[in-house]
């Protein structure tokens, strides 16, 4: 166990420079848990003040990963910043990249036709599965369950092979455009998920079965990492970890947006805000999210994808190749030279983590005045020296993998 004291922004563990020893005369170590561990799962790191094995304290610290994405997005047109959302919680790009759409939608007053909702609920729930996958089988695997891990991953894969269908990329995907999307999803498209929706349930089933019973998997979560609802509220939680910890709160129902409300589905909450329940509630939202993209077939309507807006959507490729007036247009769009109004809005949308918003303010320029995303991890991983106090250090890395703090969305 490292004695050495790492450099920090602040003086706060020079008092346990001088006096590392409990009461008993025991001395206390420090502990660097990142910034390169592979448990963190991020590059972002925990000094940890150790009594032996169990925790005394902990200061996390951040910055790592930062890449200054709100002051990039104040000397970008709206349709550059796009790929600045890919990177923040890229274990499920397409719901940063509609809400960002959405909020521009908002500021513009445009109004997205039901077929374009409709698939950007397909794409956003996909995204979900896609980021619980991660977590809960990550979970798993640092509990030493390396098989489910493996297995699960295959349903990741074809969730890609659909995004690859709409947008031509996996991971990070720039879907959409103002108004809508790009191109309708193909009958290839259709078909890949439809024969996802028939496959993964069953491979998801097999992972419960393996691991959400497993006395292991359950000693190592069960009264690990608990937090309140009050405390839970107190630090700003939202999504799943906040509904483990007994809050039916969920953007999706409380603020629906792209047709939500015509979908009928569960919101899973917990009890105890452990590690185990959220564990739980993930996997509870993983059938719900299947529930809803089968609505969102059955329901799908006819008619374009995309808003007739011609002063802010890109036009078709085949155009900008062919006549002058479409490559002009797509010039001054991409560049930001068409005007945009005045104003300030917020949105948020239902994140893979809880709920992401975008405050954007203009000024009426090419690029906004002030952009801020308010990502969910950032205000976990706050929360995350409290919840591992007492606790071994094992316990520390399964509370940090159920919280899904992803690197990319903590530092913006």
């Amino acid at each position: 166990m490292s004695h050495i004291i790492p450099t920090l922004p602040d003086d706060r563990f020079a008092a346990y420079i001088k006096a590392r020893e409990n009461e008993d005369g025991s001395e206390l170590s420090i502990l660097n848990l990142g910034p390169t561990h592979p448990a963190t799962h991020g590059v972002f790191q925990n000094v940890l003040l150790m009594d032996g094995e169990r925790i005394v304290d902990a200061e996390p610290t951040i910055g790592y990963i930062h890449r200054a994405f709100e002051k990039i997005a104040e000397n970008r047109p709206f349709y550059q910043i796009t790929p600045l959302t890919d990177r923040m919680n890229y274990c499920s790009s397409p719901i940063n990249n509609m809400g960002w759409w959405m909020t521009v939608e908002k500021l513009l007053g445009v109004e997205v036709p039901k077929r374009a909702q409709y698939l950007r609920v397909i794409m956003m729930e996909l995204a979900r599965i896609a980021d619980h996958i991660i977590c809960n089988s990550i979970l798993a695997f640092d509990a030493g369950g390396m098989t489910g891990f493996l297995y699960v991953f295959q349903g990741r894969e074809k969730i890609y092979e659909i995004f690859e269908e709409l947008c031509g990329a996996r991971l990070t995907t720039n879907m959409g455009r103002i108004g809508g999307l790009e191109r309708d999803l193909s009958d290839t498209g259709f078909r890949k998920l439809n024969t996802f929706l028939e496959e993964f349930p069953k491979q998801w089933k097999e992972f419960e079965d393996l691991v959400s019973r497993n006395r292991i998997f359950m000693d190592r979560c069960i009264n690990v990492g608990p937090i309140s609802a009050e405390k839970a509220i107190s630090y700003g939680f939202t999504g799943p970890n906040l509904r483990a910890a007994g809050v039916d709160y969920d953007v999706r129902v409380m603020n629906p947006y792209s047709s939500y409300e015509d979908f009928t589905f569960k919101v899973p909450v917990g009890k105890t805000g452990d590690t185990y329940d959220r564990y739980c509630v993930r996997n509870a939202e993983i059938y719900e999210s299947l529930s809803i993209i089968r609505q969102a077939l059955d329901k799908l309507p006819e008619g374009p994808i995309h808003a007739d807006v011609p002063d802010y959507y890109l036009p078709p490729k085949e155009m900008v190749y062919n006549n002058m007036e479409a490559l002009i247009y797509h010039f001054k769009i991409v560049m930001g030279e068409i005007p945009v109004p005045k104003g300030e809005v917020y949105h948020a949308v239902e994140g893979g983590n809880g709920e992401l918003g975008f405050y954007l303010v203009s000024d009426g320029s090419r690029v906004p005045q002030r952009l801020h995303f308010r990502r969910p991890c950032f205000i976990y991983y706050q929360a995350f020296p409290e919840m591992i106090k007492g606790h071994l250090l094992s316990d520390a890395i399964l509370v940090l993998s159920s919280l899904n703090v992803i690197a990319g969305e903590l530092d913006a």
